[in-house]
Parts: C-alpha cells; sequence; structure tokens
C-alpha cells in the first residue's frame, strides 16, 4: 500500500470539503430547479440559454454555498 502524498488537519472549517459538497449539491438540486424554470422562459438562442442558466444558476450556488459553510461551521462548533 502506497503512502498518502499529502494529509491535512484543517483548525478551522475544511474549505476544501465546502467547495466540493457545494459542488455536488449544487449540481444535484440546481440542475433540476434550473431545467424546470427554462421551461417557461423564451430561450431562442444559445446564448439565451448561456445567460439564463447563469443568471438563474448563480444565485442557487451562492445559497448553497453558504448553506454548507453554515453547516459545517455549525458542525465544527459542536466538535469543540
Amino acid at each position: 500500500m502506497p503512502e498518502p502524498v499529502e494529509t491535512t488537519t484543517p483548525e478551522g472549517v475544511d474549505y476544501g470539503w465546502v467547495m466540493q459538497v457545494t459542488f455536488v449539491v449544487t449540481i444535484l438540486v440546481g440542475a433540476p430547479i434550473v431545467a424546470l424554470l427554462s421551461v417557461n422562459a423564451d430561450l431562442p438562442s444559445w446564448g439565451a440559454r448561456a445567460e439564463f442558466a447563469i443568471r438563474v444558476g448563480a444565485p442557487i450556488w451562492f445559497l448553497t454555498a453558504v448553506a454548507v459553510f453554515a453547516y459545517a461551521k455549525r458542525k465544527q462548533n459542536q466538535e469543540t
């Protein structure tokens, strides 16, 4: 068994974990939300579709990131 290349022991919130969970949750939850909201939108071109996805997806990503960070911070405070 090879030795681990690198290990970390974060003292505060593990931002790597926060970023990974934010990415996964945003795809699993955010993509269906964007798809459902796009059903009633008039999106005649690929540019309009991309703009719509960014306009709707960015707030979803931001809210997910804040929620995941708050969860990690609360969990860290409970452990100490």
